[in-house]
């Protein structure tokens, strides 16, 4: 029976496509959209996925997130390589700066102040100039993205110079660091140089990035920090996590994505369902046929199931795999998509997605075959 139902759904070759480019597109639609979205979430952690090394981010008990910060004062790092568990702690500084370049054009970026003596905080990998760099006098290090905003077209030398909130700075390298949720440009420097770029102030200390001794849990440390200092110590995970919930909880993002993959499947099950209603419609006299020769309605559920799945699996595989190609083919040098990808989890749901739209399509017109008599086969 199985070969019956193949051929009744490839003997019709407008309904087949029709349902097929239903299944892909509502695929696709959803996979890119829930994707951007997971990237984006993903983004507003960027300056956290950047240091993978720090196993602890303490800061000041009101502040549960990366980008609302209240200063602290820099003893407090001190008080935090005190407490029994951790390795060492080093400062990072995390502010908003006004950027002027030579031709005049105007930013704003991320300033990023790491620890002078262990520069813990910069990416690793450089595409220009080197991490020892940024020992030298107002020197500073651009995110890819940054230099490509700031000096469009231009290549990397030696001695290019910008003003962040009118000093002097000097560029020596340009590193591939994450791409931040709210701007591509960050910017990269040491701690006691990145205090004299900004005036916030008699606190200047953002947050103090732990690491554990070894065989310690970052869990316990990480609370033994909150009793002894009295500030709000996370694990990276879950500092990571409170981020993107701040980004969910106190944004419109979440409803814009939303509302479009909500819609993605609205038009799945639209186009699929009234499609394979009409193609159950057009080839009822066939079902009929086939009860009036002994076949159960058990049996012609299951040829429905084999035509449905085969839609779904061959539907469902155009549609991953035209969203895979988009980001697999996205250009390096896009800043717009870069680090962006199709995660093993989008790919489930919408697995689940096109299996419950088939489900329901085949719900729809398995209720005409039921319904069906025999006879009015013969009758016409």
């Amino acid at each position: 029976m199985w070969l019956i139902a193949l051929k009744m759904l490839f003997g019709d070759q407008t309904k087949y496509l029709g349902l097929v480019l239903g299944v892909a597109f509502s695929t696709l639609l959803i996979c890119q959209q829930l994707s951007i979205f997971v990237g984006l979430l993903n983004r507003s952690a960027s300056v956290i996925n950047d240091i993978p090394a720090v196993d602890i981010w303490v800061s000041d008990p009101s502040v549960n997130n990366l980008d609302r910060i209240f200063p602290m004062r820099d003893t407090e790092t001190t008080r935090v390589r005190g407490v029994e568990g951790v390795a060492w702690a080093v400062p990072l500084f995390k502010a908003q700066v006004s950027i002027r370049t030579p031709q005049g054009t105007l930013d704003s970026g991320n300033l990023i102040g790491v620890d002078d003596t262990s520069l813990v905080g910069v990416p690793d990998q450089f595409l220009h100039g080197s991490l020892e760099s940024l020992f030298l006098p107002d020197s500073i290090v651009l995110s890819r993205e940054a230099f490509s905003l700031l000096f469009p077209g231009k290549e990397f030398e030696e001695g290019l110079e910008i003003e962040l909130n009118d000093r002097r700075a000097r560029i020596v390298g340009v590193t591939s660091s994450s791409l931040a949720l709210t701007g591509a440009v960050t910017v990269f420097c040491r701690y006691s140089l990145a205090t004299q770029y900004t005036n916030n102030g008699r606190n200047q200390l953002s947050f103090v990035l732990a690491k554990v001794q070894e065989g310690a849990e970052p869990a316990e440390v990480a609370r033994r920090i909150t009793e002894v200092t009295g500030l709000r110590a996370h694990t990276r995970p879950e500092f990571k996590a409170s981020t993107i919930a701040y980004i969910i909880n106190n944004t419109g993002i979440p409803i814009s994505f939303g509302v479009v993959v909500f819609l993605g499947i609205i038009v799945g099950i639209a186009i699929v369902g009234l499609t394979f209603n009409q193609f159950i419609v057009e080839n009822i006299r066939q079902y009929g046929a086939l009860k009036a020769l002994g076949v159960s309605n058990r049996t012609l559920t299951v040829m429905t199931m084999i035509q449905a799945a085969t839609v779904g699996i061959i539907g469902y595989g155009l549609g991953l795999g035209v969203a895979a190609a988009f980001f697999y083919f996205v250009p390096p040098n896009s800043n717009g998509l870069r680090g962006f990808f199709l995660p093993p989890e989008v790919c489930i749901f919408m697995a689940v997605v096109t299996v419950m739209i088939m489900l329901l399509s085949m719900i729809a017109g398995l209720r005409k075959v039921f319904r069906i008599d025999p006879a009015d086969v013969f009758r016409s």
